[in-house]
């Protein structure tokens, strides 16, 4: 028995709920036939889930008062009634929000305005995209990383450069974690470098170094969760450093305190 065709537009309609029962069908006999694909849509859902439980306080809150106020001044009064006008308006702003969220996790990273107001006044953005980045690469399984542990030297020479200043990664594995690799993000302004570690039962954690600080800061550790994501993080002169994981705080802390301290012997 021939399996069914199937191209990539129906396995995100299916991911999506967007099939019929016949179509589901025939994507569920395709993905049986394909283990790596049905391997593959597993890890969307996995990232899917992730991004969830990350930005649904967020998409929970209300439009910032100050839009709300601005959707209530039409641009044009005459071409539309100003009560549905300004209800499309508040429509078009929490569509605008959504995708704003969701295309910065997926590589852009969400600014730190969508954030809800009484985490602006204790956070920088620092451990917020750290935890965006964290959610979206950590959970991939076929590609995590842009280059791998096997080729450090490359990965330390290519982020070094784009960078400006020596990116090596720090050694973890006295505290169970080895390196998978790195990549290189793009910031607010500038470029932004994830080292990703993983330990022996697959927990991964990542290391996101920013050269984005805008003032010198406390170096003291901080601590704040993201959805499911622990961060740590700290400032040290322009750069910054936030430790992501799904790892319990005081196990998380022990790797922040190790990272902590091989960064400041290389001063």
């Amino acid at each position: 028995m021939s399996t069914p065709t199937v191209i990539e537009t129906d396995l995100h309609a299916y991911l999506d709920d967007q099939l019929p029962d016949a179509r589901r069908t025939d994507i569920e006999a395709y993905l049986a036939a394909h283990p790596h694909e049905a391997a593959r849509l597993r890890d969307y859902q996995k990232q899917e889930r992730a991004l969830r439980e990350l930005f649904n306080p967020v998409m929970t809150e209300p439009p910032p008062e100050a839009l709300r106020q601005r959707a209530m001044k039409p641009p044009h009064p005459e071409q539309a009634h100003p009560a549905a006008l300004s209800r499309w308006s508040l429509q078009r702003i929490a569509a605008g929000i959504f995708l704003t969220v969701v295309s910065g996790a997926a590589g852009w990273l969400a600014h730190g305005q969508y954030q809800s107001s009484d985490r602006l006044a204790v956070l920088t953005p620092l451990p917020h995209h750290a935890a965006v980045a964290h959610a979206v690469f950590s959970a991939d399984v076929k590609r995590p990383v842009e280059i791998s542990a096997e080729h450090e030297d490359q990965l330390v020479t290519w982020l070094s450069k784009r960078m400006g200043s020596p990116m090596r990664p720090p050694k973890l594995g006295p505290l169970g974690y080895e390196l998978v690799g790195g990549r290189l993000l793009p910031g607010d302004n500038g470029p932004v470098a994830q080292f990703m570690y993983q330990d022996a039962n697959g927990q991964r954690l990542t290391l996101y170094v920013s050269a984005e600080i805008k003032a010198n800061q406390d170096t003291a550790f901080r601590y704040t969760q993201e959805g499911q994501v622990n961060v740590f993080y700290w400032v040290d002169g322009k750069w910054g450093y936030a430790i992501s994981a799904n790892t319990p705080k005081s196990a998380l802390s022990l790797v922040a305190t190790s990272v902590y301290d091989q960064l400041e012997r290389k001063h």
